[in-house]
């Protein structure tokens, strides 16, 4: 990875232990040392290129899992973000989940199990379209939800967040403590910019499905999302599980941050297709005698074939 970008992820990841200011540390509009899409196409490329061979080592190895978690508000450009970087990969090898609202099944569990349930397996890349983030953000900004969890009420008090915070650092210490290796992206778009895409959700009939009433209703609530988002990274942006703060106004900016965050990720694994023994290189080489052999005997094979199929006329 070209050492530019290197320093512009560092500069995106939120370093654990230091307070952040979502507001004014990090500009929704960056395009890092990038003048325009055409600037970035050719690396863009490479990444992804980079991306289908790292998944190819990843699967092979069959030792580590890697868990991408894309937190954003409405119109960041998740959807349209899996689906340009993962372009590459193979298809076996990825899982992508989306989590809506809690069904009454999955309120009758705790708020991780439905995320623990869709966990990648070894070998392969699973992603998170939103996830249990959602448990200290929207059930935050709205805590009406918390009375659908049916929790104990000595348990619905003001303490309820800074108790999340530290269960889902533990529970992500537990996954890379077991070679399931987390990495948290947030897509950060601008109010501005949301108006725009939402815009053009209204005024393109073939994009008209992508918009809900209730996406409006929810920029009435954009502080409080800034402020929970805030509070999120502050607390639960860890050595082990960082959180990468992505600019996400200029899509084409947004997807070379992405696919370089995932390659970094993938490259401090030191993957490599599994060594052969050496008696494992024996038998393919018994193996290839014996297919040797095949090619051989063909052509007798054949010419018996056509013989039989001559008396036979």
């Amino acid at each position: 990875m070209a050492v530019k970008m290197k320093k512009i992820l560092e500069s995106l990841r939120v370093q654990p232990g230091k307070k952040i200011d979502l507001r004014n540390d990090y500009d929704p509009g960056c395009i890092g040392h990038f003048i325009s899409k055409e600037d970035t196409e050719a690396t863009t490329a490479a990444g992804i290129r980079l991306l289908a061979e790292q998944q190819d080592k990843l699967y092979a190895q069959n030792t580590y899992a890697l868990l991408i978690i894309l937190q954003a508000m409405d119109a960041a450009g998740k959807d349209s973000t899996i689906k340009h970087v993962m372009s590459g990969v193979n298809p076996q090898g990825v899982q992508v989940t989306s989590f809506k609202v809690p069904s009454a099944e999955e309120l009758d569990h705790d708020y991780l199990r439905r995320c623990c349930v869709a966990l990648p397996n070894r070998g392969n890349i699973g992603i998170f379209n939103r996830s249990y983030y959602e448990e200290v953000l929207v059930v935050r900004v709205h805590p009406e939800y918390l009375e659908r969890q049916q929790l104990p009420p000595s348990l619905n008090d003001r303490h309820i967040w800074s108790r999340r915070f530290e269960e889902i650092n533990n529970f992500e210490k537990y996954l890379t403590d077991n070679g399931i290796v987390v990495l948290k992206l947030f897509l950060n778009v601008s109010k501005e910019e949301q108006k725009k895409r939402f815009l053009v959700r209204v005024d393109e009939p073939d994009k008209n499905w992508k918009f809900s009433a209730a996406d409006i209703h929810e920029r009435t609530c954009w502080d409080g999302y800034m402020d929970a988002y805030e509070e999120m990274f502050n607390n639960t942006s860890t050595p082990y599980a960082p959180w990468y703060i992505i600019p996400a106004d200029h899509k084409w900016f947004t997807r070379l941050a992405v696919v370089s965050a995932i390659n970094e990720t993938l490259d401090r694994l030191h993957l490599a297709f599994p060594e052969v023994t050496k008696e494992q290189k024996e038998a393919l080489l018994v193996a290839k005698a014996e297919m040797e052999r095949e090619n051989a005997e063909a052509p007798g094979r054949k010419n018996k074939a056509v013989k039989k199929r001559g008396k036979k006329s």
